[in-house]
């Protein structure tokens, strides 16, 4: 199977400067891969530094240093040297990432919401409309809530217009962050066969799922947090 995400000796440290500029390091010569139709999932306790991880792997923080090597477009870019420009590509087309918040301009209605990120990846706006109705209708949002704005929606409803936002695309490369965090069974369910349905089309997945069921559902490999970073 091809490599989709390498992290090759990535090590990143935070400085607390309202703490006296204590250097609090997080991840030390951290390497991991993850192929595709693979779902690996970061396991460990809270605060270790696992949505560290994946920050860094969806560009949002930079290492101190080491190698974030993502392959795309029949070429791989290390995110850790690479230009803004060439980052907002990768996750426009390549990164899909699902954060445990949701961060949306006020306002926008929520099918605006998932079916910009369609549009963004290629999608014509006649297409983005139809495949997000149809991942919003998939994930349990009623159609009376799709011309409001998600930051009015209660927590899970929230989770969910995260969700639609990120599988309404087809991204080679998923970045998931508790993503049946605030769900219900049902929901919790729906979103574990999106994971599964996304490995088997060829995805490469990389995830932290504390539900210890939906981790069991989709993970193909484990990495015990514990035993490579050190707690933050």
């Amino acid at each position: 199977m091809t490599s989709m995400l390498r992290l090759v000796d990535v090590s990143k440290s935070f400085v607390l400067h309202n703490q006296g500029g204590i250097v609090l390091r997080v991840l030390d010569r951290l390497s991991l891969e993850v192929r595709a139709q693979e779902c690996v999932a970061l396991v460990g306790p809270s605060g270790i530094g696992k949505s560290t991880i994946l920050r860094i792997a969806h560009g949002n923080y930079a290492p101190d240093s080491g190698r974030v090597i993502v392959a795309a477009d029949g070429r791989a870019t290390d995110i850790a040297a690479a230009p803004p420009r060439r980052i907002l590509a990768l996750r426009r087309d390549t990164l899909g990432h699902v954060s445990q918040f949701l961060r949306v301009i006020p306002r926008v209605p929520s099918i605006e919401v998932v079916a910009e990120a369609a549009r963004d990846a290629g999608a014509t706006p006649a297409e983005a409309r139809a495949r997000a109705e149809a991942m919003l209708a998939r994930v349990g949002i009623p159609e009376r809530l799709w011309p409001l704005s998600p930051t009015t929606f209660s927590g899970g409803e929230q989770q969910r217009i995260n969700i639609a936002r990120v599988f309404v695309v087809p991204y080679p490369v998923l970045l998931l962050d508790e993503p049946t965090a605030s769900l219900d069974a049902e929901n919790r369910r729906i979103v574990v066969g999106l994971v599964r349905e996304a490995r088997l089309r060829g995805a490469a997945i990389l995830g932290i799922f504390h539900d210890p069921e939906a981790r069991e559902a989709v993970a193909t490999s484990e990495i015990d947090c514990t035993a490579v970073l050190r707690a933050a």
